[in-house]
């Protein structure tokens, strides 16, 4: 199901939902992702100071993908290139 994504409040609350419905503790979930239970729930509470890069590593190892929908110009020609971990 694709969700637009249009605040941190509702990110968090997908992610909450979704650890969840794994079956995960907070503080399990946030050792498995190497972080702190603390920084967990700032991210489930949708605070908007966290860091998008383990907020990113969090939505993946829940199995969330993250898609932008840019213009094909706005992408300055890095449209298709993976991470080096994608290959």
């Amino acid at each position: 199901m694709l969700v637009k994504a249009h605040s941190t409040e509702l990110i968090g609350r997908i992610a909450r939902a979704e650890r969840k419905r794994q079956g995960l503790r907070q503080d399990d979930f946030a050792a498995m992702i190497g972080s702190s239970h603390v920084f967990l729930r700032a991210v489930e509470q949708g605070k908007p100071g966290v860091q998008l890069g383990k907020v990113l590593k969090a939505l993946e190892e829940l199995g969330i993908t993250v898609y932008l929908d840019v213009a094909e110009e706005s992408t300055g020609g890095c449209a298709g290139q993976h991470d080096s971990e994608d290959g």
